[in-house]
């Protein structure tokens, strides 16, 4: 368990993401999901001894304590308070057309699960928050409070995937009519009161998809992945890449689709019989099949289980 304050996330696929990265010494890499800094660390050594490496993370808590992990690697490293989509607008910043490499791990870190008072778990019975960004946006408490049926009906259905997404939106709108929602504890046991046999032992929690679900609505998620998977290719130079880690079905769609989309010759409706769109690859695909972890990696990480890794390479202009 990790405590109050500290910031402990163990790296996935690091082996691959760095044969898919290829970092040399003095190239420029982005990690966009900085965490706790170990797939920056690793890209630090490989482009020693004068290599830059640019960290994005809109969580202030992990930016803090990768600041101190990285912090050996002096002016080398350049952190900002951001989300990746904003990757544009930081270059801009910093004078940096291009850029070598880029980095995605997508999705909520493991501190982010452990930290009980961040809300993103039912394990510890605390405020229904879920924002990686805490300085802004609405908590997941206000969407369970404002809300419409319909509306998290939809998200339930879009982004957790539930079965059970009507009947869970209702009875949410019915609690809150007499008392509000207010912590993970609450909406956990409303979830499980509301599916069939949701007190029956089982491999997942009732209220797992709703949570996910939830998680991504707050955070808006996938917009953010589709932005910043088109922003990071247009920064790439020619032969740069592109590596970007999922953990559920809805993010590692949303890349996949990308990356084959970008890499087609022609991206017209398939009942036109002629090509008229004059589309461009801009990216090669490197892993036509996502990488996973091997045996080994998942018994000394079980999260590494869900982890799918996709690359690509930037085409000449």
């Amino acid at each position: 368990m990790v405590g109050h304050g500290d910031f402990e996330h163990r790296s996935v696929l690091p082996a691959e993401v760095l044969d898919c990265l290829q970092p040399q010494p003095g190239e420029t890499f982005v990690d966009g999901t900085l965490g706790g800094g170990g797939h920056a660390r690793l890209i630090l050594e490989a482009t020693a001894p004068d290599g830059l490496l640019i960290g994005l993370d809109r969580d202030q808590d992990a930016l803090q304590a990768a600041a101190r992990t990285l912090a050996c690697y002096g002016d080398r490293v350049v952190l900002r308070h951001c989300n990746f989509s904003e990757v544009d607008r930081v270059l801009d910043e910093l004078g940096i057309d291009r850029i070598d490499g880029m980095l995605l791990d997508l999705g909520v870190s493991s501190y982010q699960l452990d930290a009980g008072h961040r809300g993103f778990s039912f394990q510890v019975d605390a405020p229904l928050d879920m924002r990686m960004d805490r300085s802004r946006g609405l908590t997941a408490a206000d969407i369970v409070e404002q809300y419409s049926t319909e509306e998290l009906t939809r998200i339930f259905r879009e982004y957790g995937e539930e079965r059970y997404a009507r009947r869970i939106a209702r009875r949410i709108v019915e609690r809150r009519s007499q008392t509000p929602l207010t912590t993970t504890g609450q909406l956990a046991e409303l979830v499980r009161d509301s599916v069939p046999k949701g007190r029956v032992p089982a491999r997942i929690h009732p209220a797992t998809r709703v949570f996910q679900a939830l998680r991504i609505e707050v955070n808006g998620e996938l917009e953010h992945v589709a932005a910043g998977l088109d922003k990071a290719i247009s920064r790439l130079r020619p032969g740069g890449r592109l590596a970007v880690i999922s953990f559920h079905s809805l993010e590692d769609r949303l890349v996949k689709r990308c990356f084959l989309r970008e890499s087609q010759t022609c991206i017209c409706p398939p009942e036109l019989p002629r090509c008229i769109c004059n589309h461009r690859p801009r990216v090669e695909r490197l892993t036509r099949k996502g990488l996973r972890a091997g045996e080994e990696e998942v018994a000394e990480n079980p999260r590494a289980r869900s982890a799918v890794l996709r690359a690509v390479r930037r085409c000449p202009d």
